[in-house]
């Protein structure tokens, strides 16, 4: 049913906890409100601070070390996102070393929250400018804010016309333009990201995903995921272990269904 689709979609966009073994390590929600500019939510997800976080791995002996070693993951895997998301390979890594060294040289835990405070509202205000440069019209970011918040539905031209308010043809052309894709491409494109990030952070299903994010079968999930990525969705999920292997995830391999 759409409502069930809804509900874990959303679930696993805002949750903090559960599947996780670590809350402080950014999830899927965080990463995505920096890699897409949303100042606000990575506002709301950077309460409570790092070091009140609950479920920290002990990476180290010290404490203060501890903090600085989940504080450069997450300094590195904020760099991973936003280059996917567009910023400059040169950019997303002189602000990693920056914040990095700056990690290195801190002497007190309030400076590895202010770090981390920094760094992620830095990565995602630069984001946000760099899509305010990228598209122009605000017909087409108001066309990308419901795609992102509806990636659970079958997006359709005619549904997404109808809620900015143009014609459909019109809307097409205007959405290649400023984009570069056609719309059922973009909205493509954005449920195998969502799709991949899902299979390397949850323990969902490739089934589950399929549902999850409106594809009409399994199979044709698994079909349009390969000639994204040039792999099944098992294929994508095993050769990304190590991201789970950095203890973003409680689950084991063994707690994961198969296509």
């Amino acid at each position: 049913m759409h409502s069930d689709r809804e509900l874990y979609y959303k679930e696993y966009l805002r949750r903090e906890t559960g599947a996780f073994r670590a809350p402080y390590t950014p999830e899927l929600a965080f990463y995505t409100a920096i890699k897409t500019g949303d100042i606000n939510r990575t506002k709301e997800l950077l309460t409570p601070s790092i070091v009140d976080k609950q479920g920290l791995g002990t990476l180290s002996a010290y404490p203060l070390q501890s903090l600085k070693y989940h504080l450069v993951i997450t300094i590195a895997m904020i760099a991973r996102y936003c280059i996917e998301g567009g910023m400059d390979l040169s950019e997303a890594y002189g602000l990693s070393d920056l914040y990095i060294q700056k990690t290195d040289i801190s002497t007190e835990t309030s400076d590895i929250v202010t770090i981390h405070r920094d760094a992620c509202l830095d990565y995602a205000n630069r984001m946000r400018l760099l899509r305010k440069r990228r598209i122009q019209n605000m017909n087409i970011v108001r066309s990308i804010e419901y795609i992102y918040d509806n990636l659970h539905t079958r997006i359709t031209v005619s549904q997404l016309s109808r809620h900015i308010g143009l014609d459909p043809a019109y809307m097409s052309r205007l959405f290649k333009k400023e984009v570069g894709v056609t719309i059922s491409e973009y909205v493509r494109s954005q449920k195998i990201e969502t799709a991949k990030n899902m299979l390397v952070y949850s323990g969902y299903s490739a089934a589950q995903i399929a549902s999850i994010l409106a594809f009409p079968s399994q199979s044709y999930f698994s079909e349009i995921f390969k000639k994204h990525t040039g792999m099944t969705p098992s294929q994508y999920r095993k050769a990304h272990a190590w991201d789970i292997g950095l203890g973003q995830h409680s689950s084991s391999a063994d707690n994961f269904i198969d296509e």
